[in-house]
């Protein structure tokens, strides 16, 4: 294990202001091993250098966490398992499921969730507009999956009835918002500062 990667984790946590056990930041680091070996053959992030990926991933991920409520939550378009993976670490007791239609990215997020243990997490290969459950979420997540219009009507028939979407955003998306105006959601939009990332972030909550 890399210690300068886990030193600019736990300074990052240190600045959200999350306790991890060092169990659950070996894992993150684990995770971040994993994503740069399989990066190479699947091609899952452009970020290159672990470095890089503790900031632009780990704790780009790690910034939601105090506006994510639910026991059960779905990561949509989850990619390599961003926010999802970092979530599922940060929360061992709550129930985290990563959708995405891509087989290679799912077979990745297998791998990660054999390797880091994580009997929280629940991988599903399949578009959203098809993908059913029984029992709805209480959070659905977002991270450059859509835009906040496709979002409140893709992932409408997943949501419980008092749940939130939760859409990452880098700048303030001013357009998507207007776009969702009209539709009589309830929005409110976080600000989030990343640990050593000088872009903009923010995190827009959506009870439809």
């Amino acid at each position: 294990m890399q210690p300068d990667l886990m030193y600019r984790l736990q300074q990052g946590c240190d600045d959200l202001q999350l306790s991890l056990g060092s169990d659950q930041r070996a894992r993150l680091i684990d995770y971040v091993a994993l994503l740069s070996k399989w990066n190479t053959a699947y091609n899952l992030t452009a970020v290159r250098e672990e470095a890089d990926m503790v900031t632009r991933h780990l704790l780009d991920s790690l910034a939601i966490a105090p506006f994510l409520a639910g026991q059960r939550v779905l990561d949509v378009g989850t990619g390599a398992g961003l926010p999802g993976v970092p979530m599922a670490i940060l929360f061992p007791q709550r129930e985290f499921h990563l959708l995405d239609s891509n087989g290679k990215k799912t077979r990745f997020l297998f791998q990660v969730k054999t390797a880091l243990r994580l009997d929280n997490m629940v991988v599903h290969q399949a578009r959203v507009q098809s993908f059913r459950v029984v029992e709805p979420f209480d959070a659905v997540l977002s991270r450059a999956f859509a835009s906040l219009q496709d979002m409140m009507h893709g992932c409408r028939h997943l949501l419980a009835p008092e749940g939130r979407l939760l859409a990452m955003k880098g700048a303030y998306p001013a357009e998507e918002l207007d776009a969702i105006g009209q539709e009589g959601a309830q929005v409110a939009v976080h600000p989030l500062v990343v640990p050593g990332l000088c872009e903009h972030r923010h995190l827009v909550e959506i009870a439809l």
